[in-house]
């Protein structure tokens, strides 16, 4: 891999000395199916318990040696953290009277390891350097404020010794200000939250179509220009102009911040694709030559870097200012997603590579990556990027992190370069959480918490001998559906936390205890929320299930509804008189039977009592029966819901929120009650096409519209239909052999209303029947922008 600098060095040793460790530790940690009677996430290393307890009253004193700056700084934390999340009041004392102490025990191996020793008489934490002190004041603080009631009061834990230290050096989380900007207090209260579960990589994604957002002095356009843009067009033209940037000062404060708590930030700049917002500044650094605007669109656009000599001096500048303001021994520059039309249509580039002898523009972007690294390696940096980087042979002096699925690291490791595990979708962490009907807008890729908890980043193609170039592992937060602070934190929070548990704690042998982590990481859910912070409960939300089917239950006396939540713990309590449960409320057991017209109210609990999850309703009425909504509705059958969209792109509101297929603007309803419907009134909202698909817009299919602006045509028996239709009916007709139950003319986007409804009789067809498959499709040229259902209503009597 080349020469590595001194600090590249001492990674490793630290690396490797870590591996040694937790490979001693693994051998005498207690089985974590036993964990969960101490309230700590991540697990540690090595744990061993004695009788007895230490109590700490509000008002106990916390002492440092003189003069130790490290430990006085993770003492500070201590306080700051133990006061925020229950109240409980410490104090700075002297070492021979303070009942916690911080010791610098040059004998303990690793800059990030601990040991923290509780006996009835006090606790010490020892550590030979900052990050040691910064993680054991964490667990302490975790174990001082489990118990919610006794906030503000004495704490009791257990005798015990703890050994810790981490399994991977690479802990990270990731967040993505370019799509929707974030303000740096957002940023602040992240870097404070990752702390206390022991990440210590902040992974900063500074540039994109949609923004730049890092101040570079000796280049003003990128975030004069670069960091604006307009909103999309939902039909009355451009919305609302939005953006933003970060001074160098603010940055380099922040990363200070960071660094205190024992954590790194890393910057990305992303070349040569995702560079719309560069060329929108300075046209002279792309290939056509032309000015673009800075883009409003998710996905990928076709806008490259040009890597000629002005290019290449243009990206030696930047990263000059971007190493000055971060120290980060990693610098990412991306290089994901850069579709190479533009190199291929470029005769200034075509040149370039054949002077260069270079066969393929990947191989281009290859040789990009290897001038940059080497850069970065004369300024004792090293350069990281998204496995993309692999296509053109890998420069010897980068590392690759992994997304699209764990290939990347495989290829990579056993070549011998270091690598981070980053996978989509599992670690996607603007995917949903569930499909409960209130997920904020966000990728429709399912990816519980027990599923991120459940993933191992060592994956098995990695050869025994390689398995040390696997450096870490990181969750990723996509900002295309992230606009406000509370969606980003709500969207990392709490599946950061099984994050941080793969990343610190040793692997077990056998199936994780994931019941076990649910009770160990509740009281830390308790803390970010005491403190202030957005934390979703879609793993323990409730949610219903009907027992019968839909035109049954409009017929039945009694209706049948099954309560369930994602996660194996705690106890689901409901109510049926339209109260939200507590405590005390009736345990759910099996499937309820109401009387029609009931309001089912539930919600989970732990087993001190505690709310786990917000209440959620069920409403039994006729109505809602005869009800359905996007959250209900499916795709239809030339495609899948892959996004769950706003209104608006800039909205700020989590709904309304749409399911959608991108491909075909269709949504399905599986189980129409048509037997008991006269009428159908349909709601339709108009958001932004804002999609970049580039060669995959082949993949959306256009229907010939019969009116000047389309129509939505409502169809039943869609699906069967589908089937024995040719590719000729297919290519003509929206729902080619199915019946049509309506058909409404679209509007001109220009004049009507964002939101609206339409409202008809429906046919004499008892042919049809209940649970019929109905088709909502939308025609409308693809110049337009998006359409899709939010509601469908089926009346009872004609209209």
């Amino acid at each position: 891999m080349g020469t590595r600098t001194k600090g590249q060095q001492a990674f490793r040793a630290s690396a490797m000395a870590t591996a040694s460790i937790l490979a001693a530790l693994a051998l005498s940690a207690p089985a974590q199916a036993q964990s969960s009677s101490l309230p700590l996430t991540p697990w540690p290393a090595s744990v061993e318990q004695g009788s007895g307890k230490l109590v700490v009253a509000s008002g106990s004193a916390v002492a440092v040696p003189p003069g130790d700056a490290d430990a006085a700084e993770a003492a500070k934390l201590l306080v700051d953290h133990a006061r925020r999340a229950n109240g409980l009041v410490l104090t700075a004392g002297s070492m021979a009277a303070a009942p916690i102490r911080f010791e610098r025990d040059p004998a303990i191996s690793g800059a990030e390891a601990y040991q923290l020793t509780v006996t009835p008489s006090g606790a010490v934490i020892a550590a030979s350097g900052k990050s040691g002190f910064v993680y054991g004041a964490m667990t302490l603080m975790q174990l001082l404020t489990a118990d919610a009631g006794a906030a503000g009061k004495s704490a009791a834990i257990p005798v015990l010794t703890i050994q810790d230290s981490p399994r991977f050096a690479w802990r990270g989380v990731m967040v993505d200000p370019c799509r929707n900007f974030q303000p740096i207090e957002s940023v602040y209260a992240i870097v404070d939250r990752m702390v206390e579960v022991k990440l210590n990589t902040l992974h900063f994604h500074l540039s994109d179509d949609q923004g730049w957002r890092f101040e570079v002095k000796r280049y003003p356009e990128l975030t004069r220009t670069g960091a604006w843009r307009n909103g999309p067009d939902t039909g009355h033209g451009p919305g609302a102009r939005s953006g933003g940037f970060y001074t160098q000062e603010q940055l380099k404060a922040l990363v200070a911040y960071a660094a205190a708590r024992g954590i790194t930030v890393v910057p990305e700049i992303d070349l040569p694709g995702h560079a719309q917002a560069l060329v929108a500044a300075y046209p002279e650094l792309g290939v056509p030559g032309s000015r673009p605007e800075v883009s409003n669109g998710w996905g990928i656009f076709p806008w490259l870097f040009n890597p000629n000599d002005a290019g290449m001096t243009f990206v030696r500048n930047v990263l000059d200012e971007l190493m000055e303001v971060f120290p980060s021994e990693y610098i990412h520059l991306g290089g994901d997603e850069a579709v190479k039309d533009q190199w291929e249509r470029s005769p200034e580039v075509q040149s370039q590579m054949r002077k260069l002898g270079i066969k393929s523009e990947n191989a281009m972007q290859s040789w990009m990556i290897d001038q940059f690294g080497a850069y970065l390696a004369q300024h004792g940096r090293r350069l990281i990027g998204w496995d993309e980087i692999l296509e053109g042979g890998l420069p010897a002096s980068a590392s690759v992190m992994s997304w699209r699925g764990e290939k990347g690291a495989v290829d990579a490791a056993n070549a011998g370069h270091d690598v981070v595990l980053s996978p989509a979708p599992t670690l996607y962490l603007d995917n949903l959480e569930s499909t409960l009907p209130d997920e904020a807008p966000g990728r429709i890729s399912i990816q519980s918490m027990e599923t991120v908890y459940r993933y191992d980043p060592m994956p098995k193609g990695i050869d025994a001998a390689k398995a040390k170039h696997v450096m870490g592992v990181q969750g990723n937060a996509w900002s295309e559906y992230i606009v406000t602070p509370w969606q980003l934190q709500h969207k990392l929070f709490p599946r950061v936390g099984a994050i941080a548990e793969t990343a610190w704690s040793p692997p077990v042998t056998g199936a994780k205890d994931y019941a076990g982590f649910l009770a160990r990481l509740t009281p830390q859910i308790r803390r970010w929320k005491q403190e202030g912070f957005e934390v979703s409960d879609s793993a323990f939300g409730v949610a219903f299930t009907p027992t019968q089917a839909r035109g049954a239950a409009l017929d039945a006396k009694s209706i049948g509804v099954a309560l369930a939540t994602q996660a194996p713990y705690g106890t689901i309590r409901y109510t049926l008189d339209g109260k939200a449960p507590g405590a005390k409320s009736p345990a759910y057991a099996k499937a309820l039977a109401v009387k029609p017209g009931t309001v089912v109210t539930a919600a989970s609990f732990a087993p001190d009592g505690s709310p786990l999850s917000a209440p959620r309703r069920y409403d039994t009425a006729r109505e809602t029966l005869l009800t359905s909504t996007s959250s209900s509705l499916t795709a239809c059958p030339r495609g899948s819901q892959g996004l769950r969209i706003p209104l608006n792109a800039d909205a700020t509101s989590n709904g309304p929120a749409y399911n959608v297929n991108i491909f075909d603007t269709c949504q399905a309803d599986d189980h129409a009650p048509l037997a008991h419907a006269k009428s159908i009134t349909v709601s339709v909202a108009r958001p932004p096409r804002n999609w970049g698909l580039v060669h995959e817009e082949s993949a959306v299919i256009r229907h010939y519209a019969v009116t000047t602006h389309g129509e939505l045509v409502i169809s039943a028996n869609c699906r069967a239909a589908e089937k024995k239709a040719d590719s000729k009916q297919k290519e003509h007709a929206p729902m080619p052999g199915a019946t049509v139950l309506a058909t409404f003319p679209l509007p001109d986007p220009k004049t009507a209303p964002q939101q609206f409804t339409f409202t008809a009789a429906l046919p004499d067809r008892p042919e049809l029947g209940d649970e019929t498959d109905v088709c909502f499709q939308f025609t409308s040229p693809l110049s337009d922008p998006f359409y899709a259902v939010e509601k469908v209503v089926y009346g009872e009597k004609a209209k």
